[in-house]
């Protein structure tokens, strides 16, 4: 009877993983390329997407959304990966990454790395980014693929009748009601990108505000499937307060096997161009929030993304420049934002006050 009762339990147990493994095998539905813009060129091309068949089968199959949901977002699993990335061992897998991906190493400050992530966060030479140094121009703080949404509240995101929900997205219910009518600007950096990022503007910036979540990929691929990403992953964010932009909130998310966000900057005031931080191992992402009628995006960039298009994007180039008049007198201009007699900036969904230093560029 025992003998009986055990056969049943390992035929039922033999049954469902046989159930399991052809879930898991399950001819997974064909997914549209990622197709971008290259600026210069104007030409559409299609993105090479490092691990492409595991995430099409996080994401698309039953089997891979269960381990999605029990392992693949969880924050253990990033870390453990990343840490293997800080090993000696991980250089072995340097070089066949640069060949695949086509990377420019010409740019790069040194050319012999320590582990991977020693080269995933590699620096680059003085003149490989050009900054744009006009102070009406807002540059991109990252390499990669941007989207840019002129008024929020209006724009579809990502897919057809989903908007991007700023309140979520800052868990600030105060400070996002000055975003509501305001300008989104999205920088996806895929693996092969170089992953430091760069202040866009000058200005005094506040602390830095810590969101915990979790750590979904942000490719498109995920992104087709939970539109909602941005709004689920860890995510620390920075106001940046300037004259002649307003109070921007910049804000770098993770992602799936980034081992962590690392902010190198010091002080409170910042100038455009400057080394804010960088990501580990692993794609991410910056995001930009303008209030609304503080800057006017580049063209190109809103038509791409209007038909539903990513384009290549350089840190330090151009993306948009203020729709507030330079040659207003200084006192009119923080009487915008802030306090005309004390002669500083305020951050009121914040609680913030900051001082206006001397050499703001103008």
């Amino acid at each position: 009877m025992n003998i009986s009762k055990i056969k049943k339990r390992w035929g039922l147990i033999l049954l469902l993983l046989a159930v399991i493994a052809i879930l898991a095998l399950y001819p997974l539905p064909p997914q549209a390329p990622i197709q971008y813009y290259n600026r210069q060129s104007g030409l559409l091309k299609t993105e090479k997407v490092a691990g492409e068949k595991w995430l099409v089968w996080l994401y698309n199959n039953p089997v891979g959304e269960a381990t999605l949901w029990a392992l693949a977002k969880r924050k253990v699993v990033s870390s453990v990966y990343g840490n293997r990335m800080d090993r000696p061992l991980s250089t072995k897998k340097i070089q066949p990454f640069v060949e695949e991906f086509d990377i420019d190493m010409s740019t790069a400050q040194k050319q012999e790395f320590n582990s991977f992530n020693d080269f995933f966060t590699r620096k680059l030479k003085n003149n490989a980014r050009p900054v744009d140094t006009n102070s009406t121009v807002t540059v991109s703080p990252a390499d990669g693929k941007i989207l840019a949404y002129a008024n929020i509240s209006n724009s579809d995101f990502i897919i057809k009748g989903y908007r991007f929900d700023i309140f979520s997205f800052l868990n600030n219910a105060h400070l996002a009601q000055n975003y509501l009518d305001g300008t989104l600007v999205i920088i996806r950096l895929a693996p092969f990108d170089y992953h430091r990022f760069h202040f866009p503007i000058s200005g005094s910036v506040s602390p830095i505000t810590r969101i915990n979540g979790d750590y979904y990929s942000v490719n498109p691929l995920a992104l087709r499937k939970m539109t909602e990403i941005f709004c689920l992953n860890k995510r620390e964010f920075t106001i940046i307060s300037n004259p002649l932009f307003g109070i921007v909130v910049m804000t770098e998310v993770g992602a799936t096997m980034v081992g962590s966000i690392v902010q190198t900057y010091t002080g409170n005031f910042v100038k455009k161009g400057e080394e804010k931080g960088y990501f580990k191992f692993g794609g991410s992402t910056v995001v930009l929030l303008f209030e609304k009628n503080k800057i006017r995006i580049d063209e190109d960039l809103l038509i791409n993304t209007l038909k539903g298009y990513e384009t290549v994007i350089k840190e330090g180039e151009r993306i948009g420049v203020s729709m507030i008049n330079p040659t207003v007198s200084r006192p009119g201009l923080i009487g915008c934002f802030g306090n005309a007699e004390t002669n500083k900036i305020d951050y009121p969904s914040a609680g913030i006050t900051r001082p206006v230093l001397a050499d703001l560029q103008f």
